[in-house]
């Protein structure tokens, strides 16, 4: 009788727990749409996410956004291109007239997607698997580049994990090394890779498109996705708040660096931005809070960052160079 008694008590419990767990996920989600949160799963087991598997998608780019051939000509390679912030930019990049090469880990639904958005707008794409903590995949991505689409001229140093916290002392080394090895390593990895390729200054006239007025290939460009925890910290997010700093500074010393070659370096320092990298690296209690850190209360859109990456490596951004942009949502920084 008494074993009766406990299988019952415990058929009891895990009926109250699975009552729980459904009045939790209920909760989430009214909470959810009435503060105007992406609705996601239960959450994803790896970095940096899949796009195909998140319920609310990224906006990649807007309906009324046109092209006006900013970038006709040109050819970029976009680490981390495959989704989120990285899909925006290969997309807004083809819109405005370049090929693009991506560089991704292993999410081959998305990569397949995002080509399938850059073809969509009539411009060539390839894609190829890789770690950017390894100089040799860094080194065949830029060869494979210039051998399909024929030559670089602009870097998109995007790729990224981080480790969510809540101390120091739950980091492992593991953690630390990976999230070095990627944010920032992996970012001069691509740099020393590509600078052989990318153009240097070929004339002194303004550039218009992927040439200068003297005809010459305008310089190349170099463009680094840093972000606001750089400027501010995150206390979640040590590991990756330091790499992103020191993303900021590699920015600016290689700016200097290279000013005299006419190549421009850049970075995109965005705040809160929906994409699988939220879910696949944030627990569920933090996505109820996450995007109201800022004052616009709000999470951005690819579509919202993606432009900043065209006016960078435009002619529009010609005279921009050690500089970075902060897409926030109104969080005010010292750059």
């Amino acid at each position: 009788m008494e074993r009766v008694k406990e299988a019952v008590g415990g058929v009891q419990q895990k009926l109250a727990d699975t009552a729980a767990g459904l009045a939790e996920s209920v909760a989430h989600k009214v909470q959810a749409v009435r503060d105007n949160i992406p609705i996601m799963p239960e959450g994803q087991t790896s970095q940096p996410g899949s796009e195909a598997d998140m319920w609310t998608k990224p906006v990649v780019i807007r309906d009324d956004y046109v092209g006006a051939g900013k970038l006709s000509g040109r050819v970029a390679l976009i680490t981390g291109g495959d989704s989120g912030i990285g899909r925006s930019v290969a997309v807004h990049f083809a819109r405005e007239g370049a090929d693009v090469f991506i560089l991704y880990l292993n999410e081959h639904e998305d990569a397949a997607a995002t080509r399938k958005m850059v073809e969509a707008e009539g411009r060539r794409c390839s894609t190829m698997a890789g770690d950017v903590r390894d100089p040799k995949a860094c080194a065949e991505a830029v060869e494979r580049c210039v051998r399909e689409l024929g030559h670089l001229d602009i870097l998109v140093n995007n790729a990224a994990v981080q480790h969510y916290r809540t101390s120091i002392t739950e980091m492992t080394d593991a953690d630390i090394e990976s999230t070095f090895e990627t944010n920032i390593l992996g970012y001069m990895h691509m740099a020393k890779a590509a600078l052989p390729h990318l153009p240097k200054t070929g004339g002194s006239g303004t550039t218009t498109g992927g040439t200068t007025t003297t005809g010459s290939p305008a310089p190349g460009v170099i463009i680094n996705t840093t972000s606001v925890t750089a400027f501010m910290g995150e206390g979640h997010l040590i590991d990756y708040s330091a790499t992103k700093g020191a993303i900021a500074g590699f920015t600016q010393a290689l700016a200097q660096q290279l000013s005299v070659s006419g190549i421009r370096v850049n970075g995109v320092a965005p705040g809160p931005i929906w994409t699988p990298f939220i879910p696949a690296t944030f627990p569920r209690t933090a996505l109820l809070t996450w995007q109201r850190q800022v004052p616009m209360q709000r999470a951005g859109q690819p579509s919202e960052v993606g432009p900043c990456y065209v006016f960078l490596a435009s002619s529009d951004g010609a005279t921009m160079s050690g500089q970075v942009l902060h897409p926030n949502g109104g969080t005010p920084v010292s750059a």
